[in-house]
């Protein structure tokens, strides 16, 4: 299937096909009188990558992934890529829930002052 074709059945932006036959990833990507043919097995391939960039992973740590799963050889050093990447979302969830917590106590001291009528108590 060419790139238009691909892009409308499986919705994805042109954008992100051209940059996917960049990183020369396509191994049975052909071209074919002037247009790039997809196969099962690349849809699959743009269907991780689009996966890794929605998890926050870089063009770069995308590329490297990519590298070695195709490769076969070692899928432990993918999964330790996985595992940084969970480590810093957990983090980030860590902070934000900290966040909500300030949020919450706030709302709960203007909610205090506003029941007790009292405009002189300090948040």
């Amino acid at each position: 299937m060419t790139t238009e074709e691909a892009s409308v059945r499986y919705c994805i932006p042109i954008k992100i096909l051209k940059e996917y036959e960049s990183m020369e990833l396509c191994g049975t990507v052909k071209r074919m009188m002037g247009a790039w043919q997809y196969d099962d097995q690349d849809i699959e391939r743009l269907s991780m990558i689009m996966t890794l960039h929605d998890i926050g992973f870089s063009k770069k740590d995308i590329d490297e992934y990519m590298r070695i799963l195709i490769s076969g050889q070692n899928n432990e050093e993918c999964i330790m890529m996985l595992n940084r990447r969970r480590k810093l979302t957990l983090d980030r969830i860590h902070v934000m829930e900290k966040q909500i917590d300030n949020i919450d106590y706030l709302r709960h001291e203007i909610q205090r002052v506003k029941e007790t009528g009292d405009e002189n108590d300090e948040i």
